[in-house]
């Protein structure tokens, strides 16, 4: 298990002083990468493969959104490994040791010049720590979206500061995106990403 302790600043609040989702999925995405310092096996395996682990799917589970100024804990712990796919619990915890936020996330282990999977070998999954899997409202990996056609939107420009150090657009912005798109006074109460 990893973890990272915030508090709820300026910068991540929304106009409300509530934390914004595009800031606690960004919480969560920097633990799950920092992950990696806690397996040094699989840390030199990955630079030695020149890999890089991406997200394919998320799901959040939103208990309750903190408020400014609070403090906070983020845990990240894989509970399942396969030769091309990890998953992972990511949690954000109050100070009371409560949840905020319960999500769980397959990614993809990634060959980062041919931009394809790539394998894991049996002795680095053999290597790693797994944790036990957290309780949440568990659901499918894949989205099924309705057979109607939808409503088209204007395009989305992605910027350049849109883009992180594994040369692609983290997840966390595509939601920040699609929450433009959103009624203003939406409520999310989860989400799934694929």
């Amino acid at each position: 298990m990893y973890s990272l302790t915030y508090k709820v600043t300026t910068s991540t609040c929304d106009s409300e002083g509530k934390l914004k989702l595009y800031s606690a999925l960004q919480m969560m995405q920097d633990c799950s990468e920092m992950w990696i310092d806690s397996e040094p096996g699989v840390k030199r395996y990955f630079a030695e493969q020149n890999m890089a682990q991406l997200l394919a799917t998320r799901q959040v589970e939103i208990v309750r959104v903190p408020e400014f100024k609070e403090e906070l804990t983020v845990t990240t712990s894989v509970y399942g490994m396969k030769p091309m796919f990890g998953f992972r619990n990511t949690f954000i915890y109050d100070a009371e040791g409560k949840p905020c936020y319960k999500t769980w996330s397959m990614g993809a282990f990634v060959d980062k010049v041919a931009g394809k999977l790539k394998r894991v070998d049996d002795a680095t999954i053999q290597s790693m720590t797994l944790e036990p899997q957290l309780e949440m409202n568990y659901k499918d990996r894949r989205i099924i979206l309705p057979k109607t056609e939808g409503e088209e939107q204007h395009p989305i420009k992605v910027l350049r500061a849109d883009i992180d150090y594994n040369k692609h657009l983290n997840n966390a912005n595509y939601v920040r995106m699609a929450m433009e798109l959103l009624p203003e006074n939406f409520v999310v109460n989860g989400l799934r990403v694929e």
